[in-house]
């Protein structure tokens, strides 16, 4: 038996960062939103005796969907050995969940194998990382808590699309935060909760985001870290984007188009974008569908 499974990427249409929690983690405010730029992830039966593999051509070390296996494995999943085959096409340590992308498609797939005991997906997608639990479920969702809290979105926002532009190297997410600390980022909860309010109120009125809102307080860490990013947000922005920013922790940098022609607009921006960002690509908004598994 094999099931193939879209894996979309994520981008943070805001971010908003607050207080260290005790655990470690800053509490967040963040609007993750799948797109299309997407992996493509696979499972495949092994004859009994065999073990769970997970290939990832170009991508060396352990992943998230090999924790994701190990964790349904704990919770009694009595699925037969799998092989995971992951094709990537989102940036690694890119800022747009790539990783956790891939363990929510295996996640997904998983109890059409064998039955998961009651919640178990969920709570072995909690234990891989703030973003794991906004992408099990493709579409608009803000997160809290770390990130892990999500509240999903049925209705869409405005028609909108996106230019997605990867950098050459990546950042460390733990790095990112810590410079945050330094410059003395992070909100206390009392305006953190004010934002959580407004993005509320933004979301139920189906409209277009306003600037005030498209803002990742991460962004000026990574910039921080790798000044270059400056230089394709700039880039984007000459790209007649109606707004640019930085991708979770980054590098990766996209731009917003708003209204019906927003896919060309953004197809057009790539198209200029190109030589000097090889990895450009347009993409648009995904919902549950786009990650829907296939059997063959």
């Amino acid at each position: 038996m094999k099931l193939t499974s879209r894996a979309p990427g994520k981008v943070n249409l805001c971010l908003f960062l607050g207080p260290v929690r005790e655990d470690g983690r800053h509490e967040l405010v963040t609007l993750f939103e799948s797109v299309s730029v997407a992996d493509e992830v696979s499972v495949a039966t092994l004859a009994r005796g065999s073990f769970d593999e997970v290939a990832c051509p170009g991508v060396d070390g352990p992943n998230l969907a090999e924790r994701a296996l190990a964790g349904l494995r704990e919770r009694g999943w009595d699925a037969p050995p799998v092989r995971v085959t992951i094709e990537k096409q989102i940036p690694v340590s890119g800022g747009m969940g790539g990783g956790s992308a891939d363990a929510a498609a295996v996640l997904r797939m998983a109890p059409t194998f064998s039955p998961v005991a009651a919640g178990a997906v969920e709570e072995v997608a909690a234990s891989l990382g703030a973003d794991v639990p906004s992408q099990l479920v493709p579409g608009v969702a803000i997160g809290t808590g770390a990130g892990e809290a999500v509240h999903r979105f049925s209705e869409p926002i405005a028609p909108h699309a996106f230019a997605v532009v990867p950098l050459g190297f990546e950042l460390s997410t733990a790095e990112v935060y810590r410079e945050a600390d330094r410059l003395g980022l992070p909100r206390d909860a009392g305006a953190l909760a004010a934002r959580h309010r407004d993005l509320r109120r933004a979301l139920d009125a189906r409209a277009e985001l306003p600037a005030t809102l498209l803002v990742n307080e991460l962004e000026p860490a990574a910039l921080s870290l790798a000044p270059e990013i400056g230089r394709a947000l700039e880039a984007v922005r000459e790209a007649r984007a109606a707004h640019a920013m930085v991708s979770g922790s980054g590098p990766t940098v996209f731009g917003v188009w708003w209204g019906a022609e927003a896919p060309r607009l953004a197809s057009e921006a790539v198209d200029a974008l190109t030589d000097r960002y090889p990895g450009a690509a347009s993409a648009t908004p995904v919902s549950e569908e786009f990650g829907a598994p296939r059997g063959s």
